[in-house]
């Protein structure tokens, strides 16, 4: 039961990012048609397919292509600082972050 859970998450929120991002598009659209018309002369309205294409160019001039992101140092810094007790605490709750936990306690002295 433990791998399908994990495929069944991964389906979920693979489907939950596509949805969010043809949200974003959608939303991206409405606000340039009802404010770029209003606001200059010349301005025109989109459509979607050009409002996504936005939404792209936005993240490719202001957002870039850097990988993990700004929270991967923070992350990389906190488990630095960790002592070895609470890192291999927080690596066995990663481990079992799917559902599929190994057996509580195998290899680990009991508290």
């Amino acid at each position: 039961m433990g791998m399908n859970c994990c495929k069944s998450k991964c389906w979920k929120i693979g489907l939950l990012v596509v949805v969010g991002i043809a949200a974003l598009g959608w939303v991206v659209m409405a606000l340039w048609n009802w404010l770029i018309p209003a606001l200059f002369a010349g301005g025109k309205e989109i459509g979607y397919v050009q409002a996504m294409g936005l939404l792209l160019l936005s993240k490719i001039l202001f957002g870039g292509f850097r990988g993990h992101g700004c929270h991967g140092g923070w992350h990389r810094h906190r488990l630095e600082n960790m002592t070895p007790e609470e890192r291999e605490k927080f690596q066995a709750g990663m481990r079992g972050w799917c559902g599929n936990r190994k057996q509580e306690g195998a290899g680990t002295p009991k508290e």
